[in-house]
């Protein structure tokens, strides 16, 4: 699920770059699609998102972030997203591409390494935030 524009960009800088994968499942429908499109219809997926966190400096222990801290980055997905229905718990859009927004935002406010969220509602499509 790795990004080649996520890596073209670092590449042009000397980082050390970590990322994690989280899984969650939930439905949803989006708005404003026609009737017969699939997705306009209550749905849901399995879905897998990724953290992507990078830094030009490791801690004195020699990591990015510690992966043990991302524990709290499950806790916000389990606590808000896994088995609920994202428009209930969503502002506006619930489609991948909002949800990897959604997700980004709450991980920056924790770590400011974050520099991308990928979200992937099937093994074949992917969704990236990255400022």
């Amino acid at each position: 699920m790795k990004s080649a524009f996520l890596y073209l960009a670092l590449a042009e800088k000397n980082l050390y770059t970590i990322s994690k994968q989280f899984n969650f499942s939930a439905s949803h429908v989006i708005e404003g699609l026609p009737d017969e499109h699939p997705c306009s219809r209550l749905h849901g997926h399995n879905y897998v998102v990724e953290l992507a966190l990078a830094s030009e400096s490791l801690t004195k222990t020699g990591f990015v972030v510690d992966y043990n801290e991302l524990a709290v980055f499950k806790k916000i997905i389990d606590d808000n997203l896994d088995h609920r229905h994202l428009n209930d718990v969503m502002t506006g859009f619930t489609t991948a591409e909002a949800i990897a927004k959604y997700l980004y935002d709450h991980a920056k406010l924790i770590w400011p390494e974050v520099i991308s969220v990928s979200v992937s509602e099937t093994p074949k499509t992917n969704a990236i935030y990255q400022p």
